[in-house]
């Protein structure tokens, strides 16, 4: 597998979209080969166009990941704290 392939397919992984939409996922894969293997400098320029667009539409459908903002962290700061003084309470 070439560079540009290991990559597409890393980050293919880390959107976690090959079980949403498998077939995109193939190409992308298969595109970035198609880069790697071109001997032709229009023929790699055409597959990397193709690439960047499938790339696009993959980023488009990964799901969205929750992560903490502000808000989060203080409540669960707020919810150690509460639950440091209930063990000493009790303790």
């Amino acid at each position: 597998m070439g560079a540009v392939a290991g990559a597409v397919a890393a980050e293919v992984d880390q959107l976690k979209v090959a079980q949403t939409s498998p077939g995109l996922a193939e190409l992308a894969v298969s595109l970035a080969e198609a880069v790697d293997d071109a001997d032709a400098p229009a023929a790699r320029a055409a597959a990397a166009r193709e690439l960047r667009a499938v790339m696009s539409d993959l980023r488009k459908l990964a799901p969205v990941e929750s992560k903490g903002d502000a808000v989060d962290d203080v409540s669960r700061k707020r919810a150690e704290r509460r639950a440091a003084l209930q063990q000493q309470a009790g303790g």
